[in-house]
């Protein structure tokens, strides 16, 4: 029956989230008997499940037989179990298994982990059991989709599903003193069985033929739903699962849907659609995987009409699709609309270059039966396009990361590099570009090779990667182009990679914008941003090709690209060279050519790239007349000779040239549209760029000599892009800029000697960011400067010189953004500024002159962020400021002659942030604050004149953080603060007037920090404080603790609390902790550090995963084990502990490291040795497929190497077997302290392990510090057997 692609999607999806359930189960009934109709029915059981969710699952039977009574074990039974076995198909049987009224969960397992339930059924009964057992299976059956198969031995169906004839009356029997429902779901049970197609005894002549073509069914149902490996190592599907599902999941039951699977050759379109092939083609009446067709059909498609090429296919198809070797008579193309028309099917067209081949078997979706898919994969765009498909899934390369797994699997059999290899697998992988194809070929050539064979094989392949033509499928669509395009390709290959390409060959080519169009339709090329982007594997493939136009003598070739090559023909100035058009030296210094006459011969070159210091400038006196492109990197001449000619050039780059000027008559530059002389710090001046009216892009960042432009640059009409960045020594533009009407980016920033801008820059409306920050000259700006149409942001920053801005400045209708940043001479801003209407952010950072805002900044009502940060003479902000109803940031950050805000603040509705930090003048906060509801974070801190908080800012409902740290005049803090229900953080360190705290704290129910380090006069906390939910820090605080509620705290320091007191009674040098300590539940961070006088702890939570009790000298006793298996321990310094408690830390499983004083490894670590490696027998171990070590390491005396305080160590542990690198862990360990033992837990897959002996070394890590400068006096190495349970430790 015809299934729609929707349904079969969707039960893929259905059979993954199964997991442990079996996808299907063989069921005999066992005392049933029923007697079934005189015919074999179509199929004998419920669709198999898809063999992916298989893959998870670890069968245990292929068959479980549902049967009763000793009759059929003793003869049905036992002849079909000997039958299966010579089938290699292992039944399950219940021998061992008591008999009772309901089914135990051995059975249910058994069920479960079948593959196949059989259900045989019986005229002697129908037992208890038997019923139960049969309910467990169509339950199954029906919620999961697993298979089902029936055997009626002498019954009828009929007499099954309505419990009539001989079986209804033994059925009546076992109903007796039975629950209704009980009753039931038997019946519904029998009757689902009854309807199961399955095999009748009465159909055969002798049982021996029926339980042969019985196990035969089941064979072939075993080998459909066998779990296939064949994608097992398949990296990054789920990806491509995800982006197609979507496409699959539109097609309607009623509809056939045709999907183009797209991208470049070698990138694994072939592979994704066999995945797709492999896990949907059993849910659809016919499937055919149609591969190569472009290679296979070539010669058929090139030299036949589209008739015979299209009856052809259409033959080949319906032949693989019906496994019909040779089909008669097939004469016409309605014959496969005639016999698929009512059928569903999974197609795949693989390698599919010309439309024809696609409207040869799916022209019309009428061909086909509801349900029906089509999947065509082609490099080709505009094959799918013409194919009128829509559904287009394009595949791009994979992620670094899945590209080193791809290569990993072929190169090591695994997904991660073997220790030693990751800095060579990651340059393979670099190489070829994250290419599957190319991961594949270049894994498989490495797998086996050891480290040097790498390093030593890398440098060839660099230049020479299509192995044994592996990759060469890929110059498949490089042949069928034609010679233009293919001339296309080979220029974009040896010179243009990565590069725009249409003005440099714009007049080499017809229509070059086509053929580019051409090449990305053929996944030849991409395009991003105006760059063309060919893969590297089809690069060096092309240039393979260009090498073959003259092996040994490279001068006949088009383009030059070996550096070797490159440096012969430029050193045999007399060999002729003509043939040579393009010449890109791309190794920064291998190619040395002392010659003046080295371009002498090369009368054709017109695309020149050099790299190299090697090459004699002077050689310029030869170059050729015909150059279209020149890149001569850090050439080294002041001026070219007066022989060179520009007049063809459509780039100039000589970046980090020695280039004071360029030459010294006009030049013809008509066809130039790059010129770059970036980082020439001696050029001094431009020529004349009359005729320059093409120049597009002009970049002049850091020539720091320069000090004019030509008058001539407004001549450059359509220069769109014009960078002079640190030009320093730039003092003017030209008034003539202004005839760049279509410049759009123009970037001044950091010249610092320009003093003006001229007026002329108001005529470019097509201008959009002006940039002139670190214009540290800059007086003024032009004053009609509104009428630059699109200057949305204008970054003035720096400019230290600028005294004020144009009073026109507020007619910039479209200024978003306004920034003037350490714009220290600023005094005020124009009363205009309030017009402009669109501005959204205003920076005035340390504008240290700034004295007031006029009244109309409130005008500007879509102000959103407004930064006076270090404004240290701003005296007030204007009342108007309550008008920015749109404003969400206020920083008023050190602005130290600020003495109070207005009440008009309150009008913020939308004010989120205030920042008024040590604003050392401010007196007091408007009580309209409280209307700021929107109020987030609120800074007061180092507000030293501060003397009163209006008690309604507890009022404001969404305030999260709030900092009065250093406020010494404040006295008393709200009494509403209840009220702020959002309150998460509350920073009050350093608040030395601070007596107590408001008692409606306790209600603040989101409360999670709360800081009170350094108050010094506040002597006790109130009595419930059960919502401080993350942190309370009392450094140097005296508190009382016997009262407070501590339920919720999951982080508690009390390091350096020299006067905390945990009762009235008891000592201020804290000796031992409240038991109450243990009953914390959510504490996961205790801090100890530096309680000199700590003497014993307390049982500690189970939740604990940090314990820092560094510096607690006197530190002796530990409380109990510590019971969490992920814990991090920190007993640095700790030096009395005792024996028993280094024990207890010593055994503690620690994921993260343990820290304790110690003078050698203890006794515990089964394999012990002196120095940083250890030796472990396997043959005293059991490992299993992955096996846990616990490793201890003893840290020898640094001899007086100095170490910084806070240096961050890691330790690294390598695991070798033999001459295996195994694996490697690093466990950051912090600060290494001599005479210190540190123990962590190690993993090891030993899946590799070659060797009896397994050797774990160790080294100590630093940042920046020689690893091997700390030495490892003993090391040693327990094997962890279990995992930990609560009560133990290994």
């Amino acid at each position: 029956m015809a299934s729609s692609t929707n349904d079969f999607i969707r039960k893929s999806r259905s059979r993954q989230k199964i997991g442990s359930i079996a996808s299907s189960t063989i069921f005999f009934i066992r005392e049933s008997s029923c007697h079934q109709e005189n015919e074999t029915m179509a199929s004998s059981s419920s669709t198999l499940s898809d063999p992916q969710s298989s893959l998870s699952h670890s069968w245990k039977h292929h068959v479980f037989p549902s049967f009763h009574g000793a009759d059929v074990r003793e003869n049905f039974l036992s002849h079909i179990v000997k039958e299966f076995k010579s089938k290699a198909i292992d039944l399950f049987i219940d021998n061992d298994i008591e008999r009772s009224k309901s089914i135990g969960p051995e059975l249910i397992e058994a069920i479960r982990g079948s593959r196949i339930a059989i259900v045989f059924v019986s005229k002697n009964g129908s037992s208890t059991w038997c019923l139960n057992e049969l309910v467990e299976i169509m339950h199954f059956r029906e919620e999961f989709g697993q298979t089902v198969m029936s055997i009626f031995y002498q019954v009828d169906p009929t007499d099954v599903k309505k419990q009539t004839g001989y079986f209804g009356k033994v059925f009546e029997k076992t109903c007796e003193g039975k629950t209704e429902e009980d009753i039931r779901r038997w019946k519904h049970a029998l009757a689902e069985v009854a309807q199961i197609a399955g095999f009748h005894s009465t159909n055969w002549k002798n049982e021996a033929e029926m339980i042969e073509d019985i196990v035969t069914d089941v064979s072939n149902k075993l080998n459909l739903s066998a779990p296939s490996n064949d994608f097992g190592g398949l990296v990054g599907m789920e990806s491509h699962m995800a982006d197609l599902t979507p496409l699959m999941l539109q097609l309607d039951s009623h509809e056939v849907l045709k999907i183009g699977i797209w991208g470049p050759p070698g990138i694994g379109k072939t592979t994704i659609a066999r995945y797709l092939f492999n896990r949907y083609s059993r849910y659809v009446d016919l499937s055919v995987f149609m591969d190569n067709i472009k290679t296979k059909y070539a010669k058929k498609t090139a030299c036949s009409d589209d008739y015979s090429v299209k009856l052809d296919l259409q033959k080949q198809f319906m032949s693989q699709l019906t496994n019909e070797k040779d089909i008669k008579n097939f004469s016409h193309l309605g014959i496969a609309k005639d016999r698929l028309k009512d059928k569903s099917l999974l197609v795949i067209l693989d390698d599919v270059d010309r439309p024809v081949q696609v409207e040869a078997v799916a022209k019309e979706n009428s061909w086909f039966g509801q349900g029906s898919m089509i999947i065509v994969i082609t490099q080709d765009l505009k094959v799918l396009k013409s194919c009128g498909i829509d559904h287009i899934h394009k595949v791009n390369l994979p992620s670094n990361e899945e590209a080193l797994q791809i290569f990993c699997m072929h190169a090591f059999g695994q997904r991660d590099p073997k220790d030693g290899f990751i800095e060579l697998a990651c340059e393979v992988v670099s190489l070829v570009e994250n290419l599957p194809l190319g991961l594949r070929v270049m894994g498989s050539y490495f797998r086996g090779m050891s480290e040097q064979d790498w390093t030593e094989a890398l440098p060839r392949l660099r230049t020479h990667i299509d192995r044994d033509g592996e990759i060469s499928s890929i110059l498949i669509s490089y042949d069928s182009l034609c010679d233009e395009d293919k001339l296309l390709v080979l220029h974009i290959a040896c010179f243009f990679n990565g590069e725009s390409v249409e003005a440099c060959l714009a007049k080499r080519f017809v229509d070059v914008t086509h053929g580019l169009r051409v090449l990305a339709e053929k996944s030849l090329i991409s395009m991003e941003w105006g760059k063309i982007k060919m893969a590297e594997l089809l690069v060096q493939l092309v240039r393979k090709t260009v090498r073959g136009q003259s092996v040994s003598e490279p001068g006949k070739r088009q383009f030059l690209n070996d550096a070797i090559d490159i440096e012969e023909v430029l050193s045999d100035y007399k060999a002729d060279s003509s043939s040579v058009i393009g010449i890109n030296d791309e190794t920064y210094g291998d190619i040395t050519c002392t010659s003046k006459r080295a371009f002498e011969r090369l009368y054709n070159l017109q695309f020149l790239r050099i790299n190299s210091l090697g090459v004699n400038p002077q050689s310029m006196n030869h170059i050729s007349q015909k150059l279209r492109v020149l890149i001569w990197h850090e050439f080294q001449m002041p001026c070219f000779p007066s022989s060179f000619n520009p007049k063809f050039l459509v780039k100039l780059e000589m970046p980090n040239s020695t280039l004071e000027k360029l030459w010294k008559k006009t030049q013809l530059l008509s066809n130039l549209k790059r010129m770059d002389l970036s980082y020439s710090r001696r050029l001094k001046e431009l020529p004349d760029l009359s005729t320059a009216t093409n120049l597009y892009d002009l970049d002049l960042s850091y020539c720091s000599n320069l000090v004019k432009l030509p008058s001539s640059i407004g001549n450059a009409i359509n220069l769109n892009n014009l960078d002079l960045r640190f030009c320093s020594s730039l003092v003017e533009i030209p008034s003539s800029i202004g005839n760049a009407v279509n410049l759009e980016i123009f970037i001044l920033y950091e010249c610092s000697s320009l003093v003006k801008i001229p007026s002329s820059i108001i005529t470019i409306a097509s201008l959009t960011p002006l940039t002139l920050h670190g214009c540290s000259s800059l007086v003024e700006l032009p004053l009609n400067i509104e009428t630059v149409t699109e200057p949305n942001h204008i970054n003035l920053s720096r400019c230290s010189s600028l005294v004020k801005l144009p009073s026109s400045i507020g007619n910039a209708t479209k200024l978003e953004e306004l920034n003037l940043s350490y714009c220290s001479s600023l005094v005020e801003l124009p009363f205009s500024i309030g017009n402009a209407i669109n501005l959204r952010k205003l920076d005035f950072t340390f504008c240290l002159s700034l004295v007031e805002l006029p009244s109309s900044i409130g005008n500007a009502t879509k102000l959103e962020e407004m930064d006076f940060s270090h404004c240290s003479n701003l005296l007030e902000l204007p009342f108007s400021i309550g008008n920015a109803i749109n404003l969400r940031i206020l920083n008023l950050s050190r602005c130290s002659s600020l003495v109070k805000l207005l009440s008009s603040i309150g009008n913020l509705t939308n004010l989120e942030e205030l920042d008024l930090s040590y604003c050392s003048s401010l007196v007091e906060l408007p009580s309209s604050i409280e209307n700021a509801i929107d109020l987030q974070i609120l800074n007061l801190s180092h507000c030293s004149s501060l003397v009163d908080v209006p008690f309604c800012i507890g009022s404001i409902i969404n305030l999260e953080t709030l900092n009065f740290e250093n406020c010494s005049s404040l006295v008393k803090l709200p009494s509403l603060i209840r009220n702020a229900v959002s309150l998460q953080e509350w920073e009050l360190r350093d608040y030395s007037r601070l007596i107590e705290l408001p008692s409606s704290i306790q209600t603040v129910n989101n409360l999670r920090e709360l800081t009170l380090s350094d108050c010094s006069s506040m002597v006790e906390l109130p009595s419930i404080m059960r919502n401080v939910g993350r942190f309370l820090k009392c450094l140097k605080l005296e508190v009382l603790l016997d009262d407070i509620n501590l339920e919720s705290l999951e982080v508690l320091s009390f390091s350096e609390c020299y006067l905390l007191e945990s009762y009235p009674e008891s000592p201020t040098d804290i000796q031992e902790l409240d038991p109450w300590m243990g009953r914390i539940s959510r504490l996961t961070r205790l801090v100890l550090s530096g309680m000199k006088n700590l003497v014993s702890l307390p049982p500690l939570p189970d939740s604990l995963f940090v314990l820092e009790a560094e510096n607690c000298e006197s530190l002796e006793r530990l409380g109990s084990s510590f019971r969490n298996p992920y814990m991090m321990l920190n007993f640095r310094n700790c030096f009395k502990l005792n024996q028993e408690a280094r024990d207890i830390i010593s055994r503690t499983w620690t994921s993260a490291y343990a820290v304790f004083p110690g003078r050698k490894v203890p006794q515990c670590f089964t394999y012990r040795s002196s120095g940083s490696s250890v030796t472990v027998k396997l043959n005293q171990l059991a490992l299993g497929i992955s096996t846990k070590f616990k490793a201890c390491i003893l840290c020898a005396d640094s001899d007086g190497v100095n170490f910084p305080h806070l240096s961050q160590a890691s330790v690294c542990c390598s695991i070798t077997s033999g001459e295996n690198a195994l694996t490697g862990c690093y466990k950051n360990v912090g600060r290494v302290s001599s005479g210190h033992l540190y123990t962590f837990r190690v993993e090891l897959e030993t899946d590799e392990v070659t060797s009896p002996e397994l050797v774990f070394e160790f080294k100590i890590q630093f940042g920046n510090i020689n690893s091997e400068t700390w030495e490892i006096k003993e090391c040693g190495i327990l094997q962890l057997l279990e995992v930990p349970h609560p009560d133990n430790h290994y």
